[in-house]
């Protein structure tokens, strides 16, 4: 077959095909590795030097016209099939449209923006630490020494000391206090600072788990007095709970890391058999706080005759459990996604002041 016969059967081929798979068998017939124009460029080699000069252009202007051919027609037939296809297809706009099942935020995450909502309003930055802490910052900078026995009472998870050396041991932080240290060690008074996050105890039952969430405050200036922490309270436990009537009993406790320290009760009244917020006739005791202990301010390098402080800290799964009505502990973890599709919150449930904190 010429050259000439060739390239019409092969451009005749290309145009009259209708598909995809009839273009591509053209294409294979052509350029493939036994298709008519590879075996003339494979025969170039046997030729005599004159001949395939003369004849080499002429092979490779055929082989380009074909392959810009197939192009083409590739195009040409996409467009048909889009064309076809968005004909063929309809969409009847005056059905609803199905509603699929959607993600939700979780319950702990929205508090957590919550609490940080209300807190940036009073000039409160939020601070983050790591989770698995040395036992200096979890303990020692917070005037919790190895013989002290509120050790016990934190049920803590110890990593291997590495080498057997004790001054490495590594634990599971079990309260997010070392973010405060961290943040005194690393920045000049004022500071006001929020901690929330992930902390470990070893404990587990209905109202308990090994992994909670936990929120703590902690501002230092000077002429810092408990009357700044009152106020801060009730000002948070207000916003939290979108109560006016709120009245808080702060009763003396024990912390090392505070000196007074005062457990803090939320009055509360019982409305249809469900504890509600407000009122005075019950009370709930809903954090612990104090006044920063001096020698944790001297610890942190600042001088506590200077500077003073309060802090407080409370569960963050504890609050979502009494503001949005849940009794057991243990289902925030289950990953359950009836309970996550019932106690959920849509994506753009964003907590505001000026909307309300609450979803």
């Amino acid at each position: 077959m010429t050259t000439d016969a060739l390239k019409a059967d092969t451009l005749g081929a290309i145009a009259a095909a209708d598909s995809p798979e009839a273009l591509e068998a053209v294409r294979v017939a052509a350029l493939g590795k036994a298709g008519g124009i590879t075996q003339l460029m494979k025969g170039l080699g046997a030729l005599a030097p004159d001949e395939r000069l003369r004849v080499a252009p002429v092979y490779q202007a055929l082989r380009e016209e074909v392959s810009a051919a197939l192009e083409a027609k590739k195009a040409a037939l996409g467009r048909a099939a889009l064309t076809a296809r968005l004909a063929a297809e309809r969409i009847d706009m005056s059905l609803p449209a199905a509603m699929q099942p959607v993600g939700t935020v979780h319950p702990i995450s929205q508090v957590m923006d919550e609490l940080s909502e209300i807190f940036a309003d009073l000039g409160f930055a939020v601070a983050e630490g790591p989770e698995i802490e040395t036992d200096w910052h979890n303990f020692t900078a917070l005037n919790i020494p190895p013989e002290h026995p509120a050790r016990a009472m934190h049920d803590t998870f110890y990593a291997r000391p590495e080498g057997g050396d004790e001054s490495t041991r590594m634990v599971l932080r079990t309260h997010t206090s070392p973010v405060q240290i961290r943040t005194m060690m690393s920045q000049k008074p004022p500071i006001r600072i929020i901690a929330p996050g992930r902390v470990y105890r070893s404990d587990s039952d209905a109202t308990h788990t090994p992994m909670f969430h936990q929120v703590e405050g902690l501002v230092i200036d000077r002429g810092i007095h408990l009357g700044h922490l009152k106020w801060t309270l009730e000002t948070f436990v207000k916003g939290f709970f979108e109560v006016d009537d709120v009245t808080l009993r702060l009763r003396p406790s024990f912390f090392p890391f505070t000196e007074p320290s005062v457990e803090v009760d939320v009055g509360c009244s019982w409305e249809g058999g469900t504890l509600k917020v407000g009122g005075t006739s019950s009370w709930l005791e809903i954090l612990g706080s104090g006044m920063v202990h001096p020698k944790v301010i001297a610890n942190c390098g600042l001088d506590p005759d200077e500077w003073q402080g309060f802090a407080f800290g409370c569960g963050i799964d504890r609050l979502a459990m009494l503001k949005y009505g849940m009794t057991d502990l243990r289902a925030f973890f289950d990953a359950d996604l009836r309970w996550l599709r019932h106690f959920g919150f849509a994506s753009l449930d964003v907590p505001t002041l000026s909307a309300g904190v609450g979803a």
